[in-house]
């Protein structure tokens, strides 16, 4: 829950920044944070992580005046977890746990522009970690929550649309999200859907 509140202080300060610049950065601009919050809904392995509230955090980037931009993004998901495979190792199988990824991927991406309305495709690669919790009960019959973590390369292709409004925009966007390395004897895949705030920040490299 604390990342939740920190991403939603984060949603107001940007926007409260981005109305409050100018209209000649609005001219010059070229860099946005976004920031989403939504649900990330796995593929293939429904049995064992179901969906939980996730966030996204990212920058657009503009490169020159054709549309195309490049999008480096962190998703930070979270799912409910429960194991169906037991580890050797580990007694038990845990329910109801929490997994959570940390997945970095870098786009590229081309904007197609209709009055206050963009409409955007986007593909990249990347990679993280996700972490899954583990259960183990010791010889004094302690139960001790530990935790795995898998690191793996990525890819993520979307689409997305905009609704400016000054110097924010407004947002929704899904994606296709792969890892290469599994989760008990799936690979790791996931929809993340997410909506939110994107916020002009040109102005902090504005010169006086």
């Amino acid at each position: 829950m604390k990342i939740t509140y920190l991403l939603v202080i984060c949603l107001m300060l940007t926007a409260l920044s981005s109305v409050a610049q100018s209209d000649s950065t609005k001219k010059k601009a070229f860099l946005y944070t976004s920031n989403g919050i939504g649900f990330s809904f796995p593929v293939g392995g429904s049995d064992v992580l179901k969906p939980k509230f996730s966030t996204s955090l990212g920058l657009n980037i503009n490169l020159g005046k054709k549309g195309w931009f490049l999008y480096p993004k962190l998703n930070l998901q979270v799912f409910r977890y429960d194991q169906q495979i037991s580890e050797p190792g580990y007694n038990y199988a845990i329910q109801k746990g929490r997994a959570t990824t940390y997945l970095v991927n870098v786009a590229a991406g081309y904007r197609l522009s209709q009055d206050k309305f963009t409409f955007y495709p986007f593909l990249g690669a990347g990679g993280g970690m996700i972490i899954a919790p583990r259960i183990r009960v010791d010889a004094n019959n302690q139960a001790i929550l530990e935790s795995v973590t898998i690191w793996t390369p990525g890819f993520e292709g979307g689409f997305g649309a905009e609704y400016a409004i000054g110097q924010i925009k407004l947002f929704a966007e899904g994606s296709y999200q792969t890892g290469t390395k599994k989760i008990e004897d799936k690979r790791f895949s996931a929809v993340p859907v997410f909506v939110g705030i994107k916020s002009n920040i040109s102005g902090i490299f504005a010169k006086k």
